[in-house]
């Protein structure tokens, strides 16, 4: 669950703090793994920082963020695109997003299409571009000034159900779940993004009241033997359905769901974990998340593990494993809560400057665990307890690329041929003939140059080899040589689902003195 804290940090220690994180034991860091960021658009959580700046503005600030992640070794941003039924992309199913512009409808001026920027400038850096959805979720709140009247709020409000202050989208209707679907593969269409990706609003957490939907379920529900079975068959095929049109239309595109941490307890369900959370998502967000991952509906799951370990009540580390060991073969990245980072004062765990260190390296340590996700960008930029400055200089100091998914393509492009160099007092500039395309017609989506002292052997699977990730032309100079001394470099091809090929040739290259 969510929570739009602005994070503050106290400059003069960090110093201290980063001390303190790089004196931990060394854990070397794997060649493969996803380290993503949430960036989110509801309340203006990370972008834009306000309503209704210039389009030059939010384009500032997001190549900011993306610059700054740039730095930390960040390699996939995953972007709120839609957070209540409204849209940050040029949609023409759904209305401009209020948080935008500042007024629900309006669009951006000058006009820009934020999404088609946001993938571009991504790419450009190397990283995925993941669209997050919020697919039930229609309000923020219920003030009827706040919402257009051409919201579809207000067009077929036989939709909608009012609850908990906000209101939804009823589950339970086909022509629901046949809209929703809808509008995510206009984006799946219209859009180069690598992956659709919903966090943990299906059905709304609960609240005192009971969730409206008795009329529903007595017009639809009558082939189940009760209520929760009924919603989690809604909800369930929203991702089925959604999971075989995206393979249909584009078949690269990934599907990763982040559920709130907790599927079932053990005492409610022999295959839940040892944990004693007052929610779960199969019991109370009617969202099987486990299932659709035996099912293979889904690629990735990044479970929000917001607790800190030894957590009586959801310990860290318990969930971290009993995530990894119900993964079904698909990839788990793990949702890390730096937003609670000096601000769950009931928890000194969460003061600690070594906490989310341990939390990571843990993570590294387990198997089926591949990768990170931080919730929220502003909460990893604030650096509170020196976090970013740690991901920096030791976590992420080495470059890393983002997992394989065999299930998707396990096809290695052609490797770089005739690489040749050029030393000058610049750096070293390096040349490669790009490689025809694979068997599978994939070519080359970036480039990886790998660079060691000359006499020493380039290692593929030594991430402290990779020099660059490169998108671009098949040229790159190394400006980072120093002068007078030798190098071998090497090259390699990796296409969009992050197949790489062998190396090219080896060249020897200098920069002049």
């Amino acid at each position: 669950m969510r929570t739009p804290f602005l994070l503050k940090q106290t400059a003069l220690l960090v110093p201290l703090l980063f001390l303190l994180f790089s004196s931990a034991q060394a854990q070397p860091s794997p060649k493969r793994e996803f380290r993503g960021v949430w960036i989110a658009t509801v309340a203006n959580i990370d972008w834009p920082s306000q309503q209704g700046l210039s389009a030059v503005t939010q384009m500032e600030e997001f190549r900011y963020i993306l610059d700054e992640h740039q730095k930390t070794g960040i390699n996939a941003v995953v972007v709120q695109v839609r957070p209540t039924t409204d849209a940050l992309y040029r949609s023409g199913k759904e209305l401009w997003s209020h948080w935008l512009t500042g007024k629900q409808g309006q669009a951006p001026n000058p006009p820009y299409d934020p999404l088609a920027f946001q993938i571009e400038e991504a790419h450009k850096r190397g990283m995925e571009f993941h669209a997050w959805f919020n697919p039930y979720r229609a309000t923020h709140d219920t003030i009827s000034e706040n919402i257009a009247k051409n919201h579809i709020t207000k067009t077929k409000p036989e939709w909608f159900v009012t609850y908990g202050g906000k209101k939804y989208f009823r589950p339970g209707l086909p022509e629901v779940r046949a809209y929703i679907i809808n509008i995510i593969m206009d984006v799946v269409r219209n859009y180069d993004i690598d992956a659709v990706h919903f966090d943990d609003y299906f059905y709304p957490y609960p609240t005192k009241d009971p969730y409206p939907d008795d009329e529903d379920f007595a017009r639809y529900g009558t082939n189940f033997a009760n209520k929760a079975d009924w919603r989690r068959y809604n909800v369930d095929e929203v991702i089925r359905v959604l999971s075989d049109s995206i393979k249909q239309e584009k078949p690269f595109v990934k599907f990763g769901i982040s559920p709130f941490g907790i599927w079932r307890n053990v005492s409610q369900d022999p295959r839940g974990s040892d944990t004693k959370g007052g929610v779960n998502n199969y019991d109370d967000l009617y969202s099987d998340v486990r299932g659709w991952l035996e099912k293979g509906w889904i690629d990735y799951n990044v479970p929000q593990i917001y607790f800190h370990i030894g957590y009586p009540i959801a310990d860290y580390a318990k969930i971290l494993d009993w995530w990894t060991k119900n993964s079904f073969g698909k990839h788990t990245y793990i949702g890390l809560g730096t937003y609670k980072i000096n601000s769950e004062l009931r928890f000194k765990e969460w003061s600690d400057p070594l906490e989310t260190g341990r939390q990571l390296r843990l993570g590294r340590a387990t198997p089926n665990a591949h990768g990170q996700v931080y919730f929220s960008s502003k909460s990893v930029m604030n650096n509170p307890n020196g976090v970013q400055d740690s991901l920096r200089q030791h976590f992420y100091r080495n470059l890393a690329l983002l997992p394989t998914m065999p299930w998707l393509d396990s096809i290695a492009p052609m490797a770089p041929s005739d690489l040749k160099v050029h030393n000058s007092l610049d750096g070293v500039s390096l040349r490669w003939e790009a490689p025809a395309a694979a068997s599978d017609g994939d070519t080359a989506r970036y480039y990886v140059v790998y660079r060691v002292l000359k006499g020493q052997m380039i290692n593929l699977e030594n991430p402290a080899h990779m020099l660059a990730i490169h998108n671009g032309e098949a040229t790159y100079t190394d400006t980072s040589a120093k002068a007078g001394e030798r190098y071998t470099y090497a090259v390699t091809a990796v296409d969009r689902l992050h197949n790489e090929s062998g190396l090219s040739n080896k060249v020897g290259g200098k920069r002049k003195k």
